[in-house]
């Protein structure tokens, strides 16, 4: 049935080739137009997992108690001393400066220049207090020496000006959508604006910048994709050398490659048209197109340089390359796509993105190098050089020798081997940790400019963005009730003294504070008043500006300051409330996980963490089900499939040992490693398969697909390899770890594909098969 289709297909396609190619130019014209009006997008809600209970909490709360897209711009006086005119009109420039830069929550901007920073303090007719800088500062050294009184009265050291008061912090909230255009907020053009109006503009000998915050990591990030365009120019000239090698004919060479390159051009085009952009850490996806590619495309000229070889003219061997390929060929980008497809049952915006348009990437190879690709070169007239006799008789040694693999004797004692080193890796898989190992931004290296600003603000404050927020929801007038206040302050305090928690923030402790105050500052009234008089008189102090209640005190946050974001610290935050919760929620009271930016984290972490057996069940189970169905043997399904399995499970092993926690970033690599490693198993045993049909031994039938197909395997295993290596290099860190991964899957997926598919195959066919 399907030898039919593929005969009916041929003969339809290259009885129309010139129509057919011209169709082909004219969609490639339109697409490149469309590819040329891509755009980078990178948004924050596309990175969190929206269905998650967390996020429902926090979208719920985001309005009244602000997000997790948040800036934060520390503003250094070289000299270690804020107190001078020049520091504080540099923090006034910058504070003002941020408030009108399109896209932040003007009311949310916090700095010691903020209206609502304020400080109160305790004198013989009760409370005095004001603006932290009076309305009529100067910058003299009286002035000066005002606010460094009142900084001290209002207890904002450590949050808004530095422990050692070397620097000053300003804070903003950002919004969802640009309120001059409407449009959804450009995070990139934002990250932009911070660089040029803020850094630029106010960086000097005696003031330094340090920005941090989900909007300029972006930036950084985006920053850093440009130089991708330079790793994949590297790579296109290593497969061109190494394709000429390979084929002896430049026409060969050039052709795969443009057929490649048209179907990155294709994905982008095709990206434009359904309204999608680029995220800065989907950019490596029309890599992995192009290699895919390359790797289908490897066999075609490999079966076309063979036909021709043996006499046939250019358009026959052309033809005979497409009905021999189709089959396998399409089954594997089948496999790669819906594989890639899984990925869209995670909820998390920027991998259904990257599962789209690798899906559509490798679905559209299909046509421009399966269908494209041999149509184009009927029209060619290939002078193949005769292959050296001495060198053909050398390969056919090495394959015979390979082809002992293929026999009980040795398969055994290569299963075995095997088996040892799947329990080894599958050991070291189960260590893996979910989330990010690092502190600062892990898709940033350890010494770039946005680790660096991260790591100072950790070392000079006491707060940074690793905030952890827990909602606590009850009822209107709620902070009026002792009852209430206490529960909360009790959360709080063991909240407190759990590791991993630097410091912690709630109306309670504000409460107590504002009560001491109230009875001559004295120590022993730090308590929460146990009147509803006094409580009321208490809690009137704090302003709903302050984010630690709403309007009708029936939401109260309790803030959670943690050392860094590593995914453990976050697991035992986390484990911790949640065992709080069990004992401490009732009717009255709720405490809700989770906002802040460690919040969404902490959710992400948990999607990405539900996700994983899932996706990998699915990719897999795609897989199986399309073997199934092209080699109708449940034997040859399973030869496919282990090696690829064990090889998923080395790779989990080698991120334990290389600390690269499973994330948003490296998830994927999984997926991606698995979809383009069958195609090796595919093809290999594509030919396997009729020779068995025909009576041959496991050993005869494996050797003539070596013949066939071996060195198409593993020249392409070794050149995605040595491509996706020149990775190591690059100057963002999540494209050095998928450059690591991917390069360890494409060599021991092609290992596993020459090696141990042949020695389950010995064992499942023993003997001689009709099946």
């Amino acid at each position: 049935m399907l030898d039919k289709l593929v005969n009916g297909l041929e003969s339809f396609l290259f009885r129309r080739r010139a129509f057919v190619i011209v169709l082909f130019v004219l969609i490639t014209v339109f697409l490149a137009i469309q590819a040329s009006n891509l755009k980078m997008d990178a948004a924050f809600i596309k990175n969190i997992p929206l269905n998650h209970s967390y996020m429902k909490t926090y979208l719920k709360h985001q309005k009244q108690f602000g997000g997790a897209n948040s800036i934060m711009v520390a503003v250094e006086d070289s000299s270690g001393d804020i107190f001078n005119e020049t520091f504080f009109d540099a923090l006034k420039n910058v504070h003002d400066q941020l408030f009108f830069i399109p896209g932040v929550d003007r009311s949310q901007v916090k700095s010691l220049f903020s209206p609502s920073t304020r400080f109160t303090e305790v004198v013989e007719d009760g409370f005095a207090g004001g603006p932290v800088i009076p309305a009529d500062f100067t910058t003299t050294s009286a002035g000066l020496t005002v606010v460094r009184n009142n900084i001290e009265k209002a207890g904002i050291v450590g949050r808004l000006i530095a422990e050692d008061y070397s620097a000053a912090m300003v804070t903003a909230q950002l919004m969802d959508f640009d309120p001059q255009t409407g449009e959804p907020l450009d995070t990139l053009a934002f990250a932009e604006q911070l660089e040029k109006e803020l850094r630029e503009k106010y960086e000097n000998d005696n003031i330094k910048i340090h920005i941090i915050g989900f909007a300029k990591m972006a930036g950084d990030v985006a920053e850093g994709a440009k130089g991708v365009m330079l790793f994949f120019l590297i790579a296109i000239l290593v497969t061109a050398v190494m394709v000429y090698l390979f084929s002896k004919s430049l026409t060969l060479t050039f052709l795969p490659l443009a057929c490649s390159l048209i179907a990155v051009i294709w994905q982008l085009g095709l990206l434009t048209v359904v309204g999608f952009g680029l995220d800065p850490m989907s950019i490596l996806i029309p890599f992995l197109v192009f290699a895919i590619g390359v790797s289908h495309s490897v066999q075609m000229i490999n079966a076309v340089r063979r036909r021709v070889n043996d006499g046939e003219t250019t358009k026959a061997a052309a033809a005979l390359a497409f009905r021999s390929l189709l089959i396998p060929g399409g089954i594997a980008l089948l496999s790669d796509t819906v594989g890639f497809l899984t990925l869209l049952a995670i909820d998390i915006g920027i991998i259904r993105e990257l599962a789209i348009s690798a899906s559509l990437g490798v679905a559209v190879i299909i046509l421009t190098n399966l269908i494209l690709l041999p149509l184009i070169i009927s029209y060619t007239q290939l002078n193949v050089k005769k292959e050296n006799k001495a060198l053909t008789q050398g390969a056919n040694r090495v394959w015979r020798s390979l082809s002992y693999f293929a026999t009980t004797k040795y398969a055994i004692w290569v299963l075995v081997f095997t088996t040892g080193l799947y329990a080894l890796g599958l050991q070291q898989a189960n260590q893996m940790k979910v989330g990010d190992l690092q502190g600062g931004a892990p898709a940033l290296h350890f010494d770039s400019r946005y680790n660096q600003d991260t790591f100072y603000i950790t070392d000079k404050f006491s707060i940074t963005t690793d905030v952890m927020t827990i909602i606590v929801e009850a009822f209107p007038e709620a902070c009026t009730y002792h009852s209430v206040l206490t529960q909360i302050d009790e959360f709080e305090w063991l909240m407190s003294n759990t590791p991993g928690v630097e410091a912690t923030a709630s109306l309670a402790s504000v409460a107590k504070r504002v009560n001491a105050g109230f009875n001559e500052g004295s120590p022993k009234w730090q308590v929460l008043p146990r009147t509803t008089a006094s409580l009321v008189q208490a809690v009137g102090r704090v302003p709903t500006t302050s984010g630690l209640l709403n309007s009708d005190c029936s939401v109260m946050p309790v803030y959670l300051f943690l050392k860094d974001h590593k995914a453990e610290t976050i697991e035992i935050v986390i484990n911790k409330v949640n065992a709080l919760t069990q004992t401490m929620n009732n009717d009255k009271l709720k405490y809700r996980l989770a906002s802040g930016p460690v919040g969404v984290m902490a959710a992400t972490n948990e999607a990405v963490s539900a996700a994983q057996l899932p996706m990998m069940i699915y990719v897999y189970g795609a897989v199986f089900f399309l073997c199934l169905i092209s080699f109708r043997s449940l034997r040859a399904t399973i030869s496919v499939i282990l090696p690829l399995y064990v090889v998923s499970t080395l790779a989990q092993a080698l991120m334990t040992q290389l600390d690269i926690g499973l994330a948003v970033s490296t998830l994927p690599v999984i997926a991606l490693g698995v979809g383009i490693g069958v195609d090796y198993g595919i093809y290999i045993l594509s030919t396997m398969a009729v020779r068995l049909r025909e009576g041959m031994s496991v050993q005869e039938a494996y050797y003539e697909a070596l013949v066939e197909r071996g060195s198409a395997v593993i020249f392409t295993g070794l050149t995605l390899a040595i491509g996706v290596s020149t990775w190591f290099f690059s100057a963002l860190k999540f494209q050095m770890d998928m450059g690591i991964l991917l390069t360890f899957m494409f060599l021991v997926n092609m290992l596993g594909a020459i090696i141990i598919l042949p020695a389950i195959g010995a064992i499942l066919w023993r003997k001689p098969s009709s099946n």
